[in-house]
């Protein structure tokens, strides 16, 4: 584990939806857990960071980069997402968009234009190879692969998977605070951790390694853990 150590006997487990290509502060929490759980048995949020994520266009303002993929109902679950039969060249033809990735690194640029693989895998390569290049560990496991009763949701569930899992401390990001409650977790015989406001830029880490060198942003990261 990079960064802070914790004492041995404890485990911080993180449970994180598979964001594509999120800001830095996202990635503290491969720096300060043992293990993160890639949340994709829930619903996938047609609002969120899932699919999408922003990037400056040649004007400098803020466009969505969306990744193509087919229609699905709204209940639909991160874990069941595919993508669309013209993905490859959809991918290719929309990253043109952006100019800062006429700069990206060529294993990053074509794994993210690699629509091959289901969603989820896809969501869990493109991370894994953004901590390579940051020199941070990934040690993940997807909680579709787990025995979780499906009746459990929301806080119930992330406290199923966290205890399935061996936690000791439940590690979150800053937001979900306004979620998850201390009382909560110690009744399962875990502590809750919450890490601290972000204090960095929010622009995807797909634009900025086309833009800063890696060990100054994994520096940012390791800092703020």
């Amino acid at each position: 584990m990079a960064g802070h150590r914790y004492d041995l006997y404890m485990t911080v487990v993180a449970v994180m939806q598979p964001y594509f290509m999120p800001y830095a502060g996202y990635f503290r929490l491969f720096a300060a857990a043992d293990l993160v759980a890639i949340f994709d048995c829930v619903q996938f949020p047609r609002r969120g960071w899932v699919h999408r994520n922003r990037l400056p266009s040649r004007k400098g303002e803020a466009r969505w980069l969306t990744l193509p993929l087919q229609k699905v109902r709204t209940s639909t679950q991160i874990s069941k997402l595919r993508f669309t039969g013209n993905a490859p060249a959809e991918m290719v033809r929309r990253t043109h968009k952006f100019p800062s990735l006429d700069n990206c690194p060529i294993d990053l640029l074509s794994t993210i234009q690699d629509t091959t693989p289901p969603v989820a895998e896809y969501l869990e390569t493109t991370l894994g190879l953004t901590c390579h290049m940051l020199n941070l560990p990934f040690v993940t496991v997807r909680t579709s692969t787990l025995d979780i009763s499906p009746k459990l949701k929301g806080v119930d569930r992330v406290i199923a998977i966290a205890k399935n899992l061996g936690a000791k401390t439940y590690l979150n990001v800053q937001g979900g605070r306004d979620i998850y409650a201390t009382e909560a977790f110690e009744t399962h015989g875990m502590s809750l951790r919450f890490l601290n406001d972000w204090q960095g830029s929010n622009w995807s880490l797909l634009h900025r390694l086309s833009c800063e060198p890696a060990d100054r942003i994994a520096s940012e990261i390791r800092s703020q853990c």
